[in-house]
């Protein structure tokens, strides 16, 4: 997929793992779902470690974007819902680790809740596959 990354003058540069602007060339869009560190046998994966359920959903991100024909570098945006803000730090180093450079661009905030108390975060993702 064709995507052009950008920090248009006047907006401040990110300082996390994303990226201000994505242009992506006409392509399938597609539009994954929350994804918690749940395992398919419902055990949360890093109870306590905002790296590992990060690590994990990522992961399951990219299998759900090679499984409609794309790579994670085809993602252009995501959500993340954590249970605490202070968590920011460890979920962007995480996000750097696995994604390199190639930032989609990104919205994190804090929620009350998740589904089960012992899930510190969830993703969603939208790619666009050429």
């Amino acid at each position: 997929m064709a995507k052009t990354t950008m920090n248009p003058d006047g907006l401040p540069t990110p300082r996390g793992s994303y990226s201000l602007v994505n242009i992506a060339q006409p392509g399938r869009m597609v539009f994954i779902a929350g994804q918690t560190a749940s395992d398919p046998q419902g055990n949360v994966v890093g109870v306590a470690d905002p790296r590992a359920q990060t690590r994990y959903i990522l992961g399951k991100i990219q299998r759900a974007v090679e499984a409609a024909g794309g790579t994670i570098n085809d993602v252009v945006a995501m959500s993340i819902f954590t249970t605490d803000v202070r968590y920011h730090r460890d979920i962007n180093e995480t996000r750097r680790e696995v994604l390199g450079s190639n930032f989609p661009t990104s919205t994190m905030v804090q929620v009350v809740a998740l589904a089960r108390p012992e899930l510190l975060l969830e993703i969603n993702a939208t790619a666009v596959i050429s």
